[in-house]
């Protein structure tokens, strides 16, 4: 990690490495964690192996949806690592995402109270880190972590 370039959020999850990873790559699992509440999230394309994309949309209302990521999975080691990123899109075409390109690295470690649960955004610049930040990505990352902890611990 590059305190001037990322970010990261970690918790022990109580639950074993399967079944996060499960919700990290099940869509209708997904779905329902990914977004901070009280926005519902919609899986729009899912395809959780290495070059697949995953689009998602956002509303606050259930009824109207707009556009909340077009990404891709770079790298996906079962219950181990899921690399991700909008840099580019779902159809691995190179992006220019606002407010800024992100890429996300999930790793699952076991531990004596379940897994610990790191996430890693990681940002080409100390200004992109900055305006993520600033944005309230820790914050918004922290309440989805909590929400796909209390999807899984329950």
């Amino acid at each position: 990690m590059n305190p001037e370039l990322d970010l990261v959020i970690e918790r022990v999850i109580r639950a074993p490495r399967r079944t996060i990873w499960r919700a990290w790559t099940t869509p209708e699992l997904f779905a329902e964690w990914w977004i901070p509440e009280p926005y519902a999230c919609r899986i729009e394309s899912f395809d959780p192996t290495a070059g697949g994309g995953f689009v998602t949309s956002m509303s606050e209302d259930g009824v109207s949806f707009v556009p909340h990521m077009d990404a891709a999975f770079l790298v996906v080691d079962e219950a181990v690592r899921l690399v991700f990123t909008n840099a580019v899109d779902s159809t691995l075409r190179p992006a220019s995402p606002q407010p800024v390109a992100v890429t996300g690295e999930v790793t699952l470690v076991d531990h004596a109270d379940g897994t610990l649960y790191r996430i890693l955004a990681r940002h080409a610049d100390p200004e992109a880190r900055a305006r993520h930040e600033e944005l309230g990505l820790v914050e918004g990352w922290s309440a989805v972590t909590g929400q796909l902890a209390a999807l899984i611990e329950a």
